[in-house]
């Protein structure tokens, strides 16, 4: 930045012009994260001032500012709780996602307590759920192996519980009125994220090779998505993956965060994302074999026990690395392409 201080890219969004990007970053020494943006080339931290969020600079003083994607949303985690800031009029239908999980997870899983929401229903207050997250448990030492594989199998067990329940008539008015979101959604909304790394991406001769590529990756997925019957559309967290979940100790049911894309899907997409993720952490040295063959087998253990057709796993399992490709972050293009090839290739070989 100007002064010389020098920031680390954790997340990365396109900006509305080509080759222009909106940062989350954060630097050694200096809690939590900030938002910047990179255009023409030059970086610049941007302040707490945000014209969208105008709630964020007095919430982000209550604690530290761990997720920030500028002009679109903030968490901030404070004393026993957590404080989620939108814009204007932006938390409504978080905070009915929020109430309705209360009524729909009861039981197999714990949800965050919705403690206060702003006026100007742009801030939502959330209590904390106690315990490591499944992410968590996967970093810590070898010692730790047994707890991993058991909190993998209390998520499994819950998960199945879930959605193989029967529900009463409150649960299933909730999940009546949940949005429907089969193959054709998915389809549509990859094609908008592939033309807009497309567009961005258009003027740079270097890339001619992944832009044709990335064109006939997506082509793939999206007949794969479309060509076999979807299996029956059920209740999904519809961004899952192991940092949402968290595993108390005792008897407590794990726990479940972040509702805001809840929605009606076909179960391969939750456990799809979820699995596509642990093997991300093991191709990045992040988790090892040990640990993502224990998650892996759980998963699919799940897929199973829920009939979970295989041919619609693979299919969701494609889209999600596909979206993984278009990150703007250093690596991941090249890896998750690679995936892909590499999955193609198996599928001609069957």
């Amino acid at each position: 930045d100007d002064t010389g201080t020098s920031w680390m890219v954790q997340r990365a969004w396109p900006d509305e012009t080509p080759g222009e990007f909106v940062l989350e970053v954060l630097t050694p020494g200096r809690p939590g994260v900030r938002g910047a943006h990179l255009r023409q080339g030059q970086f610049e931290l941007l302040p707490l001032d945000d014209p969208v969020l105008p709630a964020l600079r007095e919430e982000a003083q209550k604690g530290e500012l761990i997720s920030y994607w500028p002009s679109r949303q903030a968490v901030v985690r404070a004393d026993g709780c957590y404080i989620k800031i939108f814009s204007p009029g932006g938390a409504v239908v978080p905070a009915e996602r929020c109430a309705q999980m209360d009524a729909l997870l009861d039981g197999n899983f714990t949800t965050p307590r919705m403690l206060r929401q702003s006026s100007r229903e742009d801030v939502i207050v959330f209590s904390a759920i106690t315990g490591p997250t499944l992410n968590e448990l996967g970093r810590e030492g070898p010692a730790c192996d047994e707890a991993f594989a058991k909190a993998w199998e209390k998520w499994s067990r819950a998960w199945v519980a879930e959605l193989n329940g029967s529900r009463g008539p409150a649960a299933q008015s909730v999940l009546d009125s949940l949005p429907l979101r089969p193959p054709q959604w998915e389809v549509t909304k990859m094609w908008r994220r592939v033309d807009d790394w497309l567009r961005h991406n258009e003027n740079v001769p270097e890339l001619s090779s992944q832009r044709d590529a990335l064109r006939a990756a997506a082509e793939r997925v999206a007949t794969n998505l479309l060509r076999t019957a979807p299996d029956p559309m059920v209740w999904a967290h519809g961004d899952l993956y192991d940092r949402q979940i968290i595993v108390p100790d005792g008897d407590i049911p794990p726990g479940l965060l972040d509702f805001d894309s809840t929605a009606r899907h076909e179960a391969a997409r939750d456990l799809a994302g979820l699995d596509v993720r642990l093997e991300l952490h093991l191709r990045n040295n992040r988790m090892t074999r040990a640990r993502y063959l224990t998650a892996h087998t759980q998963v699919l253990a799940v897929a199973e026990e829920l009939h979970v057709s295989p041919v619609r796993f693979d299919a969701y399992s494609d889209a999600i690395w596909l979206r993984l490709a278009l990150s703007p972050l250093p690596g991941r293009f090249s890896l998750a392409i690679a995936v892909l090839a590499e999955r193609a290739a198996q599928e001609l070989s069957q």
